[in-house]
């Protein structure tokens, strides 16, 4: 039986799981054009959506209104993660989202911290 739930369409068969393959959804693509990881943060932003983006697009859009990981944008849009890559790299050369390291990565690490680090391990290994 094929699910109808708003936010899967009949893209999603109960018992078959996805009826799209993930290469479909990207296009035979395998890698993003922005530089993306899976702590990077994707919020849209106040540009509509000029034509009719995919299925997976329109609910990346929806998913992001509020800031959301990349990596949490391929667990709810059922994907695996290189091709959420592919779609949100999609929507930034659209103009769509907006995309952010968030800022643990953006400071440097502390080399005190980093040494409390590896003490710390090495003492429990």
């Amino acid at each position: 039986m094929i699910t109808t739930a708003a936010d899967d369409g009949p893209w999603l068969d109960e018992q078959a799981g996805r009826l799209v393959r993930p290469y479909t959804v990207s296009n035979g693509r395998t890698r993003p054009t922005a530089d993306l990881d899976l702590l990077t943060h994707v919020t849209t932003t106040a540009h509509p959506a000029a034509g009719h983006p995919g299925p997976e697009h329109a609910r990346a859009l929806r998913l992001a209104r509020t800031t959301v990981t990349v990596a949490e944008l391929a667990a709810r849009l059922r994907l695996p993660v290189a091709v959420a890559k592919v779609v949100v790299s999609d929507l930034v050369e659209a103009g769509l989202v907006h995309v952010e390291e968030p800022s643990c990565l953006r400071a440097p690490a502390d080399p005190a911290v980093l040494r409390q680090v590896r003490d710390e391990l090495r003492r429990r290994l």
